[in-house]
């Protein structure tokens, strides 16, 4: 990769440390001559990122989705640094981010290119999703009644609480505690998870990178909420169905050169256990 000359922060001032965190490294760019910027308001202004190598959010998973609609808009990396919980997304810990800020800055990394979902519910309602489309009833949590069709063919109904959409980024967020698969990032596939079904054979399906899923409210009684990464909700007109494809646009995300998915996976979700020779 290239150096970076002109790197935004995005600093979630909420988060312990976030704001010292960010004054560290912004001093290590400066020093290196790199441009900056810095913002604690997310999601982004519209064109905050037009014209920058690179985005440091400062922060939790949480602040990456606020930040991921623009940056992938302007094909801009992220460079995640976690001060959050878990940080499937923001994948630098504060530590590694003050010993390894300087390489980045000379470009040695790796670029992540993560899938989005495309999401319209009209013809002026669309949205991005990193994470995941939630399809709920807009007022509670009462049973709805959809009827999901992919291309032109009926796929089924289901009498649940809601269904989840997810990339394969998102399928260690809601998807996951939804009973949902693990999806590798580099996988082209839409996970489709109902929440609380009726019917207790109905389970997630994996649908193909050009499918054009199409979801229709069968309740008069109910009205649809979209949430998109659980943070942006479109509203769904009476009778207009929603449409979810993979977006052209992709996310850039940063890495270490020696990054693992399922290092982090392992560590994130506190797998454990190994070989052992059996005893005779």
């Amino acid at each position: 990769m290239q150096p970076l000359r002109k790197i935004a922060f995005v600093v979630n001032e909420d988060k312990a440390g976030a704001p010292e965190l960010a004054a560290e490294l912004m001093t290590v760019a400066k020093n290196a001559g790199v441009g900056l910027k810095r913002s604690a308001r997310f999601p982004l202004p519209k064109n905050f990122l037009k014209g920058f190598d690179a985005c440091c959010v400062i922060g939790g998973d949480g602040t990456l989705l606020g930040v991921a609609r623009e940056a992938a808009e302007h094909q801009v990396p992220i460079i995640g640094v976690n001060r959050g919980s878990l940080g499937f997304l923001t994948t630098f810990s504060a530590d590694e981010a003050r010993a390894h800020f300087h390489e980045l800055i000379e470009g040695r990394f790796h670029i992540a290119h993560r899938s989005l979902l495309e999401c319209s519910t009209g013809p002026r309602s669309c949205d991005l999703a990193l994470n995941d489309i939630l399809i709920k009833n807009e007022a509670n949590s009462r049973l709805i009644h959809l009827e999901v069709h992919a291309d032109d063919e009926l796929v089924t109904d289901y009498s649940c609480d809601g269904l989840i959409f997810s990339t394969p980024t998102g399928s260690t967020a809601y998807n996951l505690s939804a009973g949902g698969p693990l999806i590798h990032p580099k996988a082209a596939v839409i996970a489709m998870t109902p929440i609380c079904p009726h019917t207790l054979s109905n389970r997630s399906i994996i649908f193909r990178s050009d499918v054009c899923l199409r979801v229709s409210n069968c309740s008069d009684e109910s009205r649809l909420l979209v949430a998109i990464d659980g943070q942006r909700n479109l509203k769904v007109g009476v009778g207009s169905p929603i449409e979810i494809t993979i977006s052209d646009l992709t996310l850039p995300l940063a890495q270490r050169l020696d990054y693992s998915h399922f290092s982090v996976v392992r560590t994130k979700l506190k797998w454990s256990g190994g070989l052992t020779q059996p005893s005779f």
